[in-house]
């Protein structure tokens, strides 16, 4: 009976588990393996391609505010003749402009269905800029756990650099919504 019991759950796709897989570290390294391949994309919100890349790691929340973000941009360009830019530009996801070319996920307080992960981040700029030197910070992500796991549901920027991404990357995302109802 156990060997039967043992097959069956074998035979149970991934998907249909009754727990949500991975955990908080995990499902945040995978949003970084996605946010690694996007951010030779250029910035601001993600373009439809790009929010289709984003959207197995971010929660369903988190996803419909940047495509309602996305939405208010392309009003705000129908309405406006001359060539506008983005009302977010850089990286969204991070307090740098620039974002992040390393990151190190710090360990995820986990309360019932969220947690809160520090992340330390850092910019090393190419060779070929004239940069002075890396900068190295700290963001932190809240997730949630959703049937099918753990999602990206915002980012507290906690830099506070001079001219970087302030507040949470979901209050930003609000107010270009609310400029362009």
């Amino acid at each position: 009976m156990k060997h039967f019991l043992i097959a069956i759950l074998l035979l149970i796709p991934a998907g249909l588990s009754a727990q949500p897989a991975g955990d908080p570290a995990g499902a945040l390294s995978a949003f970084y393996t996605v946010y690694d391949g996007q951010r030779a994309e250029g910035g601001g919100v993600p373009d439809a391609t790009g929010r289709v890349r984003y959207t197995p790691v971010l929660s369903p929340r988190l996803n419909k505010q940047l495509a309602a973000a996305s939405a208010a941009q392309a009003r705000l360009n129908a309405r406006v003749k001359n060539a506008v830019p983005p009302m977010l530009e850089g990286d969204i996801f991070s307090s740098l402009f620039e974002g992040a070319t390393s990151w190190k996920i710090g360990a995820c307080q986990v309360n019932a269905k969220t947690a809160r992960c520090p992340v330390a981040l850092t910019y090393t700029p190419a060779p070929s800029q004239r940069a002075p030197k890396p900068a190295n910070w700290s963001d932190t992500v809240l997730l949630v756990e959703t049937p099918q796991g753990w999602k990206v549901d915002d980012v507290i920027y906690d830099a506070g650099f001079a001219f970087g991404n302030t507040g949470r990357l979901s209050s930003m995302l609000q107010m270009v919504i609310a400029a362009n109802p």
